[in-house]
């Protein structure tokens, strides 16, 4: 029986070509399946068991990152688990012996919390750049990207990614590519409308990107590149620090935001999940403690009425 390492890239090809799967998916699955090579110390494929797989598990959970001597996340600990589930997916259909997939569980998770803004802190953050120490033109960029941001509630690699010629701004909305090349309808609420068209008529470089660094701009090149998905990730960061909002505030939260708002105003799970471009609706359970306290104020509004009713 052939070595695991052996089918390695045949199976990243298989993701790249077959299942159409990004580059960067492509990386880090790479990456999962090496670091599970190395700790096997590269074994048959039949010598997979679901004995050496439990033992992994423990190796993972105890794993320390080498930045804070942490443990892994959960989450981290999936995303190995699911890419080597992956993998031996690909070698049963190949006709290859070893564990069936189905015998690899994913460690189980804590309720997730999401972190969004309530309104008045929304409102601030949003109207920062106007009050920053920027030039004209990184103001008008950065109140775009914060007013599309919520607009849309798009995550930052797919801003990131936009062109000039990607937003249709007559017709307020545009298509998005998001995770696993899929695409989704989003629409620019007339704010961000306003914002993008005051800062695209300031720009004068001929770069096709949406949003670009301006402090090559400003030294007469032309052709700048575009912002980096960390770059508006520290933007996003400093902007929430000079509106005086005390939590921790990412391109992440705006997105969550975005969607609170949407299910805060009456707005359908199945219609979210859409617009956030999720593949699962499990995923968009996430907000479900908005719905909740939806559910609490229709209990409190109209439970007991007829009793209440029956009393006086």
């Amino acid at each position: 029986m052939p070595a695991i390492s052996s089918q390695l890239r045949p199976f990243l090809e298989h993701l790249e070509i077959e299942k159409g799967r990004s580059l960067l998916t492509v990386r880090n699955y790479d990456f999962y399946i090496k670091r599970f090579i190395d700790w096997a110390k590269d074994p048959d494929t039949e010598e997979i068991t679901a004995s050496m797989i439990h033992n992994y598990r423990l190796y993972l959970n105890r794993l320390e990152t080498k930045d804070d001597q942490t443990t892994l996340k959960k989450s981290t600990q999936n995303y190995h688990l699911i890419a080597l589930r992956s993998f031996l997916k690909f070698l049963a259909k190949r006709d290859i012996k070893s564990l069936s997939p189905e015998k690899i569980e994913l460690a189980k998770q804590g309720s997730r919390d999401v972190a969004f803004l309530e309104s008045t802190d929304l409102q601030r953050l949003l109207e920062a750049p106007e009050k920053s120490d920027n030039s004209p033109l990184v103001k008008a960029r950065d109140k775009a990207i914060l007013e599309l941001f919520f607009s849309t509630g798009m995550r930052v690699s797919e801003l990131a990614s936009l062109k000039i010629t990607s937003i249709n701004l007559e017709r307020d909305e545009f298509t998005v590519r998001g995770k696993g090349d899929k695409t989704r309808v989003a629409f620019v609420s007339h704010q961000a409308r306003a914002a993008l068209k005051y800062y695209l008529g300031l720009r004068e470089d001929t770069a096709p990107s949406m949003f670009v660094r301006h402090d090559r701009a400003k030294s007469g090149v032309k052709d700048v590149g575009p912002l980096t998905p960390r770059s508006i990730e520290r933007l996003v960061h400093y902007y929430a620090a000079a509106a005086g909002i005390p939590k921790k505030v990412s391109p992440h939260t705006l997105r969550h935001s975005f969607a609170t708002d949407l299910l805060i105003n009456g707005a359908d799970l199945r219609s979210v999940q859409a617009m956030l471009g999720h593949s699962s609706i499990t995923t968009t359970q996430i907000y479900t403690h908005v719905t909740n306290q939806q559910l609490r104020e229709v209990h409190k509004a109209f439970h007991g009425k007829t009793i209440d009713n029956d009393d006086k």
